[in-house]
C-alpha cells in the first residue's frame, strides 16, 4: 500500500460536475464521466509526486461562484483533510482566482486546481533552456491574476505541488516585478526560437519531409519513436515523459529519409495557458508533412482520448494534415482494437517491435516530397565504400564494368542522389 514520505504529499481529490454536461455527455455518447475524469487526475497526481488519500464528488445544477462546490461538501472536506492528515486538496475543475482563495481561507490548506497540476508536472519534465522558459512564462501567467490578496496563503506554498519549477521564487515579488519578468522571458524565448527557427529554415532547405508523432500522453509515442528510429530515448509509463521535442532522421523502405519528431502528450482539459505557452515547440507538429496519431487502444478511454487530441490539432489548425491513426499496445490486447477501422489505421506494439515494418511502409506510401529520380554514377574500382554506399543508397538498375571504371545507374530519391553527388560526380540524369 502506497503511503505519504515527506517528498510525497497526501492530497485529497475534488471533482464537480453539472448535471446538465452529464446528461449531454451520456446523449452524445463522448467524454469522460467524473469519476473516470478522477482517475485521469489522480495519475496525474501521482506524476507529481503525491498520495490520494481520498475522493470528493459532487454533481450540481451550477457551480457555486464562491467555493466551486457546496458549502456541505466543503464541511465534508474539511472532515476528510482532518481524518487523512492530508496536506492538499486537487480540484480537477479550473479555480477562479477568488474560488482558490476562498477554498484555501475555509480549509486553511493548500488547494491546487487541474492548470497548476500540470504546470508543476512539466516544471519537474522540462529540460531544455526553451522548455523551461515556457512553463516560468505559463506559471507566472497563472499566477499573476491570484497575487492580490494572497498573504499568508502564499507563504505557505514553500514546497509541494504547484511551487516548482523556474518560476516558483516570484511568486512572493509584487505585480510590476512580475511584469518585468513575464516580459524578459518573452524576449529569450524569442530569441531562442529565433535559433530554432533557423534550424528548422535549413532543415527545409534540404527536401526531407517530416513525419509528426501526436498522441494523449502515455499512449507509447516515445516507445513507437524508439522502434522507428532504433534508438533509446526516454519512454515511461509516467505522464507528460516527454516534453522537449525530439528529432531524428530515419530511412525507409523506398531509401528516402524523414526527419521524425515526438512532441508533448495531449490531455483532456488542456489548459489554454499551456497551449499558448507551447505554440512554439508545437510547431514541429505544423511544418509536418504527415501526422502519425498515437492511440493507446488497451485504454477503455480510447475513443474519448483520440478525440480530445483532435480538439487540440483543430486549436493549433492543423486538423487537416495528412493523418495515420497509428493504434499501440495491441500485445496487451486478447481481441483486435474496434476503432480501427478505414485505411487511414495500423495496429502496432511498439515495445515488440510488432507492425513496425508495415508502419514504415505506410509512411513511405503516404510522403509525396523527395521523389525517386534516376541517376548515372561512374565509380572506380578502386572505391569501395562509394560503390557500397551507391548500393546502399538505392535500387540498381544497371551496372556496366568498363576496365578501371564502373558505370552504374541507381534509382533513389532525390535527397539521396544529391548527397552522393557531394562524393562523386554524376554523368547525368537519365529522362
Amino acid at each position: 500500500m502506497e503511503v505519504a514520505t515527506p517528498d510525497r504529499e497526501n492530497v485529497i481529490l475534488v471533482g464537480c460536475e453539472l448535471k446538465r454536461s452529464v446528461a449531454a455527455a451520456a446523449a452524445r455518447g463522448a467524454g469522460l464521466n467524473l469519476e473516470e475524469s478522477l482517475d485521469e487526475l489522480a495519475a496525474l497526481a501521482s506524476a507529481a509526486r503525491a498520495r490520494v488519500a481520498a475522493r470528493l464528488l459532487q454533481q450540481r445544477a451550477r457551480y457555486d461562484p464562491a467555493f466551486l462546490i457546496g458549502k456541505g461538501k466543503l464541511e465534508r472536506l474539511k472532515g476528510l483533510l482532518d481524518r487523512h492528515r492530508a496536506d492538499t486538496v486537487i480540484f480537477d475543475d479550473n479555480l477562479s482566482p477568488a474560488q482558490q482563495r476562498n477554498i484555501e481561507r475555509a480549509l486553511d490548506c493548500k488547494v491546487v486546481d487541474r492548470t497548476q497540476l500540470i504546470l508543476d508536472i512539466f516544471a519537474s519534465r522540462a529540460r531544455t533552456r526553451e522548455g523551461k522558459l515556457q512553463v516560468e512564462l505559463a506559471q507566472l501567467d497563472y499566477w499573476l491574476p491570484r497575487l492580490g490578496g494572497r498573504g499568508v496563503e502564499l507563504s505557505r506554498l514553500g514546497g509541494g505541488i504547484g511551487t516548482r519549477g523556474p518560476g516558483e521564487t516570484k511568486l512572493e515579488t509584487d505585480q510590476r516585478k512580475i511584469h518585468q519578468r513575464i516580459h524578459k522571458i518573452k524576449r529569450d524565448l524569442k530569441r531562442v526560437r529565433g535559433h530554432r527557427q533557423l534550424h528548422r529554415s535549413f532543415r527545409q532547405s534540404v527536401p526531407i519531409p517530416t513525419v509528426s508523432l501526436v498522441g494523449y500522453t502515455n499512449a507509447g509515442k516515445s516507445t513507437l519513436f524508439n522502434a522507428l528510429t532504433q534508438s533509446d530515448t526516454l519512454a515511461s509509463r509516467q505522464l507528460f515523459a516527454t516534453l522537449d521535442p525530439l528529432l531524428r532522421r530515419i530511412r525507409l523502405p523506398s531509401k528516402r529519409e524523414v526527419i521524425l519528431s515526438d512532441t508533448v502528450g495531449f490531455i483532456s482539459k488542456l489548459p489554454a495557458t499551456l497551449v499558448s505557452a507551447f505554440r512554439a515547440t508545437l510547431e514541429e507538429i505544423g511544418e509536418a508533412q504527415l501526422l502519425l496519431h498515437v492511440i493507446d487502444c488497451s485504454s477503455p478511454r480510447a475513443e474519448h482520448q483520440r478525440d480530445s487530441v483532435h480538439k487540440v490539432l483543430e486549436e493549433l489548425g492543423d486538423s487537416d494534415k495528412p493523418i495515420l491513426e497509428v493504434y499501440n499496445k495491441t500485445d496487451l490486447l486478447e481481441q483486435p482494437p474496434r476503432l480501427t477501422t478505414g485505411d487511414n489505421a495500423l495496429r502496432v506494439s511498439a515495445l515488440r517491435h510488432q507492425g513496425i515494418s508495415r508502419l514504415m511502409e505506410r509512411i513511405d506510401e503516404s510522403i509525396d516530397g523527395d521523389p525517386l529520380v534516376r541517376a548515372q554514377f561512374r565509380v572506380g574500382a578502386h572505391q569501395g565504400d562509394l560503390l557500397a554506399r551507391i548500393h546502399a543508397s538505392g535500387r540498381l538498375v544497371s551496372r556496366q564494368d568498363r576496365g578501371s571504371r564502373i558505370l552504374l545507374e541507381v534509382e533513389a530519391p532525390r535527397s539521396v542522389v544529391e548527397k552522393l553527388r557531394q562524393l562523386d560526380s554524376p554523368s547525368r540524369e537519365p529522362g
